[in-house]
């Protein structure tokens, strides 16, 4: 009985302490307490030792890849930006936890601004609520938006005149297109399923669902993968064959994780992205997810004319293309009469 009782008192005592999790007992900690930096940043680390254990073996790591320790810091780096997961990998009284801390690894650097100079002009649809814009060959694909007035059509992009055109069934709310391969994909904003079309003929091919995502808004492509905004600072990496989501980057300044990317293009390494209800598009590093650049298009919206659906909360710069053999991007907005084909440039 007094065994007994000798073994209870000593589980009591045990548990009372709080300390049952190795993992517990110890804690991360980085030079001024606080969790945003920057790509490349060194940073003195630090392991609080709440029983002042032997530490025997101590690794620290962010994505998988080992940060060496010189000078007691380690030098904060990942392929991809955004929220991170430092992890310190213990040894210790014969035993191994982990530990870990949550950060922002940011980009190390300010965008640069980039303005717009004005090629050409051209009509457009007033009555589209363009979600996105994309060349294919010489032909403009468009798809619009709003429960009841979706569509996706090609366009005359010279002349404004609408080709062919299919519409979506009245409770859908079209997004963002791209095309790869003689296959062009829709979006959908929250039904969460998009479409497969033969680019040619837009008969449907097929539907696919979303993943982790939440959201549908913008597509684009690099040749192999699609790119896809969901309304949040992510952009995901998608399978053209079984259209899984397959990772994603998350878009950051120098400063803080960004999350207003809507319509999307890609050219050359970097996604071209409208700031959803803005008059500006960020340039976006297609890798590490850092935003390079910010083109202010502060003055286009003036040049519109005002029709009679015309909503001024909601009639927004949006929708871009790029035009690979001109060099020029083309862009537009919510039941904008004009489409503008421009080139962008620093600003002095």
């Amino acid at each position: 009985m007094v065994k007994l009782l000798s073994v209870a008192s000593f589980l009591l005592f045990f548990l009372g302490c709080g300390e049952t999790d190795p993992a517990k007992l110890f804690a991360i900690q980085l030079e001024g307490g606080g969790n945003k930096f920057q790509q490349d940043q060194q940073v003195a680390v630090s392991i609080k030792n709440k029983k002042d254990l032997e530490i025997s073996t101590l690794e620290y790591s962010l994505d998988g890849q080992v940060l060496p320790v010189t000078n007691g810091k380690i030098q904060l780096a990942a392929n991809t930006l955004g929220n991170k997961t430092l992890v310190a990998k213990l040894g210790f009284d014969g035993q191994t936890t982990e530990i870990s801390k949550n950060i922002k690894l940011l980009a190390n650097s300010s965008p640069e601004v980039y303005t717009y100079e004005i090629v050409n002009t051209y009509p457009h649809d007033q009555t589209a609520y363009t979600q996105g814009l994309e060349f294919y060959g010489d032909t403009l694909y468009e798809s619009t938006g709003k429960k009841g007035f979706s569509t996706v059509r090609k366009v005359d992009f010279e002349t404004g005149e609408i080709k062919q055109k299919i519409e979506m069934p009245n409770d859908v709310f079209g997004e963002g297109i791209t095309l790869l391969n003689g296959q062009l994909y829709h979006l959908t904003w929250q039904n969460r399923i998009g479409y497969v079309y033969d680019a040619g003929t837009l008969e449907k091919k097929r539907n696919f669902s979303y993943g982790e995502s939440r959201e549908g808004w913008g597509l684009c492509n690099d040749g192999t993968k699609l790119y896809k905004s969901d309304g949040t600072e992510k952009i995901w990496f998608l399978d053209p064959d079984t259209l899984e989501e397959q990772g994603y980057i998350e878009t950051v300044t120098n400063k803080s994780i960004f999350n207003k990317a809507n319509e999307l293009e890609y050219v050359n390494g970097k996604i071209y992205a409208n700031v959803y209800q803005k008059e500006s598009m960020m340039i976006i590093d297609a890798t590490s997810g850092a935003i390079e650049g910010v083109i202010n298009f502060g003055g286009l919206k003036n040049k519109v004319r005002k029709g009679a659906n015309w909503d001024e909360g909601n009639s927004v710069l949006n929708g871009v293309a790029y035009h690979p053999e001109r060099g020029t991007f083309f862009v537009t907005g919510k039941n904008w009469d004009k489409l503008f084909e421009v080139k962008i440039r620093k600003k002095n």
